[in-house]
Order: C-alpha cells, then structure tokens, then sequence
C-alpha cells in the first residue's frame, strides 16, 4: 500500500512539473492569454517597424492593453502597416501616438501608446496618426561611421603636403 501511494505521489509530481513547463513555454512564447475577450481594432502605419512580431504586446504607461493582431507591407505607402487588438475595456483618445520601443535584454519589441488630450476616443478600424518607428542601432552606427569617413576625408584634402 505504501509503495502505492509513493507512485501516486511521485506521479502527481511529475504531472505538477510538466504543467508548470507548458506554462513557461506559453509565457515565453506570447501564448499566455488564452481568453478570447474581444477588442477593438485600430491600425498604424511606421516607416520601420525593427523586429516587431504578431501577438507583441501594445503598452500603456507600462501595462498590456492588448496585442499587435498583423504586420503587413502597405505597396502604396510604401511602409508596415500594423493591426492593433486594444481589449475592449480600455478606451484611448484619437490623438494618441504610438511608438515601438525595445524590452528587455533579447530585445523584444513591443508597442507603447501615449494617450493625447483629445475628448474623441479612436474607434474600431481608426487609424493611429502619430507614430514613432524602431531605433534600429545598426542605422546609427551606419551613420555615425559614415559621418567619421567623411569628416576624415574632409581633413585629409584640407591638409597642405
């Protein structure tokens, strides 16, 4: 009898375990809201979004308002076109701006909104006017090497032999 219930223990242990690895896995992964709560939609356009993924989260003063639903390429303005599920409790001026901002040592993006002072609140399918793209670091350094080249170029034919 005793061996019995040191197998059902151990067993429930093991269960306990893998359960408390799928909940990981989920969290890691952006799956952990299973809750079909529904949202409005509004959309943004940026001229580079970085690594910004489906299901990033969207931000307000640093608490998940909901997720990025799609990022796709808009042919006739020629930049990413992001879809926004805001949960439905929530309600944001049309004058909010939206930026992607980096978390995180892995550099996971994400989208924080800063709310304006309008008294018209952004509806379903609206379009979010004031954006902020990415801080993509290889651009800067790009540049800041770029600028060195040339300044050092500019240096060299300035010199008298």
């Amino acid at each position: 009898m005793q061996k019995r219930t040191q197998e059902i223990a151990v067993g429930v242990f093991v269960a306990a375990g893998l359960a408390a690895l799928v909940m990981l896995a989920m969290k890691v992964s952006n799956l952990s809201s299973f809750s079909g709560q529904e949202g409005f939609e509004v959309v943004a356009h940026f001229e580079n979004i970085g690594g910004l993924k489906e299901r990033a989260p969207v931000t307000v003063a640093g608490v998940r308002i909901g997720r990025v639903k799609s990022v796709v390429y808009d042919d006739k303005a020629y930049e990413a076109l992001v879809t926004i599920n805001i949960d439905s409790k929530h309600k944001l001026p049309e004058d909010t701006s939206a930026s992607i901002l980096t978390a995180g040592l892995l550099g996971e993006q994400y989208i924080a909104l800063e709310p304006g002072g309008s008294e018209k609140m952004l509806k379903y399918g609206e379009e979010i006017k004031l954006t902020q793209s990415a801080f993509i670091l290889e651009q800067m350094v790009g540049r800041f090497l770029f600028d060195k080249a040339a300044e050092g170029n500019k240096t060299a034919e300035g010199a008298v032999p």
